[in-house]
């Protein structure tokens, strides 16, 4: 019976406005979730909504549903031409209005609540009357400094909601009304009433205790901590933030020998751009003219300045370091690098982590919970012949000291800072199921060409057939047919081709070209039937007798068959990348066993195992032979990575734990990854093992605060043993401790590499060539 297929889903972002708690993200996907067919991801750190619905499903009706919930929301901005002149991020200008206009409530409420603290605290200092200053000082704060909290409780009770603000307004509004029975009917306004201050309530003499310093403490405290919480959450996105500022808005094209300044938006494929010295790259391209050194630091994590020339790739946002160059564009906007480094991030910050789901359970049923319990305590106080006063203070403090917006916030400011910082270090990840899968690996298939070795590749030996048609023709037609390929070996071919070509002839072009996963390529050259393939065995007697002098050498041979007749063996060698030898040493000290699974033959692969002393290794291995052999991994237990960058990769990189890429492979390797090393560096890897360990390990420090702190102060509350304004500052220190623990990632640095002590000289060539030099 055929199943119907799935119905297409559209994904849409949302800016969600007035959450405060994990309360707040549980009420925004229930109601979201209420629609047909539609799923939300709500992030509170971010404050963005991420929304999968049928396209039927409109997104003005997302925004109205959030509204509905008592939230405010918003569609991304359609991109503008740029105007202004600073590097701002996008929305900044909002932003930056509300910071202000947070930071002047808070200024205010700080002026008006300190005398009343003081006063409070300091018995000497309560002059006649002293109490009735603070009554007049503390009713603008617990009305117009709390407005917020209570227009958004009142906005939640009309919605059958509770949050984080229905605490501190009904904590504030039962502090103030106290304070105002006390006054007025309980006889604490009497000219010349002392009041002493105890981290303890008390009710001394029989007279009405005024509580106006939690009335005042608690917005202040709360105030305080909201605004300094924004800033440190703000700065955990500041790795995207800079990425953003990388982005070029005007450029320099050239055209008929005339330059003239455009904006980047108008600028296209193939198009001829200048960049000067000290200048940024405007987009991705391939240089045309010139010969430079550009520095990627910000955008790869590579510290030291790269040389090109013509027909070297350079990445948007590079720094010219050197000459000028005129540079070719081969990808504008959204295609670009910078902008999929970018959205990778986006992504993985919008992304939730499995802990954090079970956080924000816990978090959505916390309020009413504490709202029943607060009710719970009042009564079994009165009901126990308490003083009311007493009772009250109780009941006021489990209010104010609750708090889920620690566990709101101990995972996703967690993963802000994580995958910034990995995006400054050349780790991209996907999104938090990819960091929790980093954690746990213990096995990783490594690549060979182009992952281990730099793919940097260069012909060693061309062996002909006698009586065939001979070594430069044969050169000319496999360069031709390469030209098409992706692969290391291909623009090995290809450059070797070209050098032995008389000066200014081209090699010919190629059609119905077409690669073989694993084997090789084909295609049409001059009416003839080309194809460049791994060596099989029915091969002419001089090819064959070449073939184990090439494995022995390390070479990695391949055939060239013209019209199907086998007409060449090319032997070509790589160099070990300088960081491989670090990175699997690094991995081994981490507890990751390395396999190495290539499509080579096993000399070259034993070869660079021997070198990098990996003990397990698989060799002529085909796309599916690795894929089968991540099931094999996977079946005996171990939590398996797969290290790629080319096509015959992608396979095993979906199948396994979890796919890591080489920044410098193909598209769908990348594609079919849940990790890209930007740099294309294999040491990276250990960084991003590391860097997931230490996050899992903030993320559950964080988790361990924000229910420790509830499990603790919320009894301390209910027996009477918190002050309701000591409990206003505990509670907001219990959100800046879970921030200021995730932004510790953002300082985060790599181990430094160590020197290593049993390879010889680093990055030496495994490719001997003709003569017995060593290239």
């Amino acid at each position: 019976m055929a199943t119907e297929p799935a119905p297409p889903m559209t994904t849409t972002d949302l800016t969600v406005g007035g959450m405060t708690c994990a309360a707040c993200v549980r009420r925004v996907e229930k109601k979201l979730a209420k629609l047909e067919g539609v799923t939300a991801t709500v992030n509170l750190a971010t404050g963005r909504a991420r929304v999968s619905h049928p396209p039927e499903v409109r997104p003005e009706e997302l925004v109205a549903t959030v509204e509905q919930a008592g939230y405010t929301a918003a569609l991304p901005e359609p991109p503008k031409r740029p105007e202004r002149r600073d590097d701002g991020a996008s929305g900044g200008g909002r932003e930056s209005e509300d910071d202000r206009s947070e930071r002047d409530r808070l200024l205010v409420t700080a002026l008006l609540a300190l005398p009343v603290l003081v006063l409070s605290m300091v018995p000497a200092w309560q002059f006649r009357n002293w109490q009735w200053l603070c009554f007049v000082l503390a009713a603008p704060v617990a009305v117009w400094s709390s407005w917020p909290f209570h227009v958004r409780a009142v906005r939640g009770l009309r919605h059958s909601t509770a949050t984080m603000d229905t605490l501190v307004s009904l904590g504030v509004a039962a502090s103030f009304s106290w304070s105002a029975y006390a006054l007025f009917l309980g006889g604490a306004g009497a000219p010349g009433m002392r009041m002493p201050f105890s981290l303890l309530p008390s009710a001394p003499d029989g007279v009405a205790h005024v509580y106006l310093e939690a009335a005042v403490g608690v917005p202040l405290f709360v105030l305080a901590g909201r605004f300094l919480e924004a800033r440190a959450r703000h700065g955990t996105g500041a790795a995207l933030r800079s990425l953003a500022r990388l982005a070029a808005k005007e450029v320099s094209v050239r055209e008929d020998g005339v330059e003239r300044l455009v904006a980047i938006e108008e600028l296209t494929v193939g198009q001829i751009f200048v960049v000067r010295p000290g200048e940024r790259v405007a987009t991705d391209g391939e240089v045309a003219e010139g010969n430079s050194a550009v520095d990627l630091s910000l955008v790869t994590g590579e510290s030291d300045p790269v040389e090109v020339g013509p027909g070297s790739a350079v990445v948007g946002g590079a720094v010219n370091e050197g000459g000028m160059l005129l540079v070719r564009a081969t990808a504008v906007g959204a295609d670009t690098q910078l902008a999929r480094i970018a959205r990778l991030v986006t992504d993985a910050q919008a992304g939730k982590a499995r802990a954090q789901r079970l956080a924000d359970a816990v978090a959505g049923v916390f309020v009413p919970a504490v709202l029943a319990l607060a009710v719970t305590v009042l009564g079994f106080w009165l009901g126990a012949g308490a003083d009311p006063q007493a009772a009250i203070t109780a009941c006021v403090a489990v209010l104010v000291v609750a708090c889920p917006c620690a566990l709101g916030l101990a995972i996703p400011t967690a993963l802000m800072a994580a995958t910034g910082r990995g995006a400054q270090l050349g780790v991209l990840v996907r999104g938090p199921q990819a960091l929790e899968g980093l954690q746990h690996i213990d096995t990783v298939v490594l690549d060979k060409t182009g992952t281990l070795t730099s793919g940097h590749m260069t012909v060693t030996r061309v062996t002909a057939v006698p009586g065939g048609l001979g070594k430069d023709a044969v050169l000319r037609l496999a360069g031709a047919v390469e030209q098409g390929s992706e692969h290391p070996l291909g623009r090995a071919i290809v450059a070797y081709a070209r050098r032995t070509l008389p000066e200014r002839e081209a090699l010919p072009e190629v059609r119905d070209f077409r690669a073989r996963a694993g084997r090789g390529v084909r295609g049409d050259v001059e009416g003839r039937l080309v194809e460049v393939l791994a060596p099989d065995e029915e091969l002419p007697t001089a090819l064959a007798d070449a073939l184990p002098a090439a494995e022995a050498a390390a070479h990695t041979p391949v055939v060239v068959r013209v019209d199907g007749a086998a007409q060449a063996l090319i032997e070509i060698g790589d160099v070990v990348r300088p960081g491989s030898y670090r990175a699997v040493d690094r991995l081994r000290r981490l507890g990751v066993h390395p396999v190495l699974a290539t499509g080579d033959h096993e000399a070259p692969a034993r070869a660079v195992a021997r070198a990098l002393g990996i003990e397990e290794v698989h060799a002529r291995r085909t796309p599916e032979d690795k894929a089968d052999l991540v099931r094999e991994l996977r079946a005996q237990g171990r939590r398996v990575a797969v290290v790629g960058d080319g096509v015959n990769d992608a396979a095993a990189l979906a199948g396994a734990d979890l796919g890591i890429a080489m920044g410098t492979g193909t598209d769908v390797a990348i594609g079919a990854a849940d990790v890209t090393l930007v740099r294309g560096d294999i040491e990276a890897l250990g960084d991003a093992v590391r860097l997931a360990r230490r996050t899992l390990g903030t993320i559950r420090a964080n988790l361990l605060w924000a229910f420790g702190y509830n499990l603790v102060t919320v009894p301390l509350a209910m027996v009477g043993l918190l002050n309701p304004m000591v409990a206003a500052v505990a509670m907001s220190a219990s959100s800046l401790l879970v921030v200021g623990n995730s932004l510790r990632l953002r300082a985060w640095q790599p181990a430094p590499a160590r020197s290593r002590e049993h390879a010889g000289v680093e990055g030496r060539t495994l490719a001997i060539a003709d003569g017995g030099r060593t290239r």
